[in-house]
Parts: structure tokens; sequence; C-alpha cells
């Protein structure tokens, strides 16, 4: 059977439906991206009145100043950590709501419903959850004998961003597990279960193996997630205190930037934080998805 190919009589047709796209990425990526390489290697006084183009200056002084590396850690442990916690959280929820057979939409409703506010909003509701003075769950902790202060404690602080982040990614890992899950033939599961495999050996030796592509691709937007979409959640909760313990690369750009009004040194933390995320990426995609199993 021979495939119908489609055949546009207008050759300039197809550049004409691509144009919109292209000029939205134009607009709003390639010209900002541009823009900040280009700012990156100037310095301005502090009225804004002299512009300096100082090539590599901006990145130099980066890597000779101890908050700006300090910032690297707290990003790595914040990623990872709410890369793990959001995913292993969100499949264990996945593989509890595919076991159930009448009220699996009703659960899927409900965890779905998180996902849909906004970051701010998430990073405010914990910030009031875990409020020393007025937060019901530091009253708990009390009675356990744990003094909790994420205004002054480094580690509480990172705990508070860590669950506010991962919090609001759940919902949406949840959703990716969950299709995954439902698109494994029941057959499979079922032969190894007449073999004697228990439930554990057969989701480590079965269903997580056919997960791999969701795993992977769930990987991958996380580690993004974690390094650019967690600003608000950081803003809402501690604004990357106390003592930069939660100042990540992505805060640290608008902290240099909008109340720094270092637009040079921002401009260069941006590009940084930009070409990391593309080198994890190539990474991710050269050698985890080898183990990935379509």
């Amino acid at each position: 059977m021979q495939t119908k190919r489609t055949i546009f009589p207008n050759k300039f047709l197809p550049y004409l439906l691509l144009l919109p796209q292209l000029a939205i990425t134009g607009v709003f990526f390639l010209w900002p991206a541009a823009q900040a390489v280009y700012t990156s290697f100037l310095r301005e006084d502090a009225f804004g009145f002299k512009t300096t183009f100082i090539w590599f200056d901006n990145y130099t002084s980066l890597f000779a100043d101890p908050a700006y590396l300090n910032s690297f850690s707290v990003t790595l442990v914040f990623a990872l950590s709410v890369a793990f916690l959001s995913m292993s959280t969100a499949l264990l929820l996945a593989v509890c709501v595919n076991r159930l057979i009448w009220s699996g939409k009703g659960y899927t409703t409900l965890l779905v419903w998180p996902y849909a506010v906004a970051p701010a909003v998430a990073g405010i509701l914990w910030w009031f959850m875990f409020n020393p003075s007025i937060g019901i769950l530091p009253y708990v902790l009390s009675y356990f004998g744990i003094s909790w202060n994420h205004r002054v404690s480094g580690t509480d602080a990172m705990i508070l961003v860590i669950l506010a982040a991962s919090w609001k990614q759940i919902s949406y890992n949840f959703l990716f597990f969950l299709a995954g899950l439902q698109s494994i033939p029941r057959s499979l599961i079922e032969a190894a279960a007449i073999d004697g495999a228990g439930p554990f050996k057969r989701f480590w030796t079965i269903v997580f193996p056919l997960l791999s592509p969701t795993t992977f691709f769930l990987l991958v937007v996380n580690v993004v997630y974690a390094m650019f979409d967690t600003f608000a959640v950081i803003h809402a909760t501690t604004e990357g205190g106390p003592a930069g313990a939660t100042n990540i690369l992505v805060y640290k750009v608008f902290d240099d930037g909008v109340l720094g009004l270092n637009l040079g040194s921002s401009a260069a933390q941006s590009v940084i934080l930009m070409t990391i995320v593309v080198v994890l990426t190539m990474i991710q995609f050269r050698w985890i998805e080898r183990r990935v199993q379509y």
C-alpha cells in the first residue's frame, strides 16, 4: 500500500504556515537570548548613563564569587531532590490509582488539581503551613521536640522549597505515569503472575522497564522545571534566604539583575544557566536514553 504524500501547489505556502511559530520563537526566545549574550559582555555605571564593553570580565568575576559558587551547590541539591521526590511520589500514586477499578477517575481528578495552582500560590500555601508564628506544621512538630524556623535555618528553608516545588509538579508527573501504566498490556503482568512472580518482582522486572520512556521524558522535564520554573516558589517562600541557603541559579539572576541592578553580571548568569540546561539535556539524551527500552 502506497502512502499518499501531501503536495502544496504553492511553494511559499509551507513557509507561510510556519511563519507565525517562527515569529514567536524569534521574538520571545532568539531575540532575548541574543540580547542576554550581548549584555553579558557589558558593564553599566550605577545610573545607567555609560556602558563599557568588557569582554569576559563578567564571567571571570562570577566564578571568583563565593556566593555564585554556593548557588551551584544549592541548585544541584534542589534540582535532584525535586526531581526525585516529585517523580517517585507521582509513580507511587499512579500505581495505586491504576489498581483501582471503580473510583480511579475520581482519584485522578483530585490528584490533578494541584497542577492548576500557580507556582507563586503554591509557595504561599506552603509558607503559611510552615510559618513559625502561625503555621500548623511547626506547632505539630514542636510536640516531637523539633524546632522549625525556615527564617534562620538553611536546612529548614531548603526542605520547605523542595516540598513546595515537588508538590506543584507531582500532578504533572502523575498523569504521564498513569497513562504509561495503562498502556502496558495486562497479559504480560498476568503471565508473570502465573509464573509465580510477586507484585514487587512484577513491577521491577516488567512494569518499570516498560515505563522507561515515560521516566526518561519526565526526568528531562523535571530537571528543566527545577532549574527554571521554580523561581516563583522560591520568591514566595524564602526569597533565596536565609544567607543564600535557597538562592538557586535562576533566583540569583533576578537578585543581581533586578534588585542589584547589575545587568551585565545577571546576563552572564542567565547565559551560563541556559548553557548548563542545554548540556544536561544533551547528556540525558546521549547516555541515559541508551538504557531506555522502547
